[in-house]
């Protein structure tokens, strides 16, 4: 059974990891989708993998007149949005001392601004029954070492979710935070391959996660459709961990 049929779809990040395995799921259950990305040659692979239902749409969150470029596309073409997946993000390992202007910025301008303006951006082409999905983590809620901005951000996130369920009480659009732990992406693996502390990584995963393992982008993706479907429909204001209960032990 196809849960989104008739759906639009706009997932942010679509171009790889969570974002491509989400948008793909969501065309193969009848959802027309639109991805965005920075880089145009990526967006264009990631489109042509998905294969069909997809819109392409280059765009950086962190940039106004990108989220109005994007809106206005579907807009044209749909007029109508039914679930957004706010899921582009960016982290930087950082310790307090060395901590950058520039990197806290570009955290906050992706994660947070980038979420407050696109969804507000979104809300006038969206009705009862939307889904608003926002990209949480489990560092939003527990320390993490070398890597506080970036874990702020998320925490800024699940208040934000938490709020704006309030300020559409009464509209039928809910809003949910998606909050996954260490996902074995072609991008988190190559960074932390590149800063030689990916085998660090996998032996503290193995020892510390009930599941024992990183999670693979798929399975994140399978709890996006949940909270896309009208099977969340109790779900408002709420965060689904997909950490494999790394942060829940």
């Amino acid at each position: 059974m196809k849960r989104l049929e008739n759906k639009v779809a706009v997932i942010t990040g679509g171009n790889g990891g969570i974002g491509l395995a989400a948008a793909t799921l969501f065309a193969e259950h009848g959802a027309h989708v639109y991805i965005t990305g920075r880089q145009q040659d990526v967006l264009l692979a990631a489109a042509a993998e998905i294969g069909s239902n997809v819109t392409a749409v280059k765009g950086d969150v962190s940039i106004m007149s990108d989220l109005d470029h994007l809106i206005s596309q579907v807009k044209a073409n749909h007029g109508k949005i039914d679930i957004l997946f706010s899921n582009v993000g960016t982290a930087h390992f950082e310790p307090l001392g060395h901590i950058t202007e520039e990197s806290f910025d570009e955290l906050f301008g992706t994660n947070v601004k980038g979420t407050v303006f696109l969804v507000q951006k979104a809300l006038p082409l969206m009705s009862a029954g939307g889904s608003i999905i926002l990209a949480g983590s489990i560092n939003g809620s527990k320390g993490t070492a070398a890597m506080s901005v970036y874990s702020a951000t998320k925490a800024a996130v699940r208040n934000l979710a938490r709020s704006w369920a309030l300020d559409l009480k009464g509209t039928g659009i809910r809003v949910n935070v998606l909050s996954p732990g260490a996902t074995s992406t072609a991008n988190v693996v190559q960074r932390l391959t590149d800063i030689g502390m990916i085998d660090g990584i996998k032996a503290g995963i193995e020892q510390q996660s009930p599941l024992g393992r990183m999670a693979t982008p798929e399975e994140v993706a399978g709890a996006a459709l949940f909270l896309a479907s009208e099977d969340s429909r109790a779900f408002n204001g709420s965060e689904l961990f997909a950490d494999g209960g790394m942060g829940q032990v």
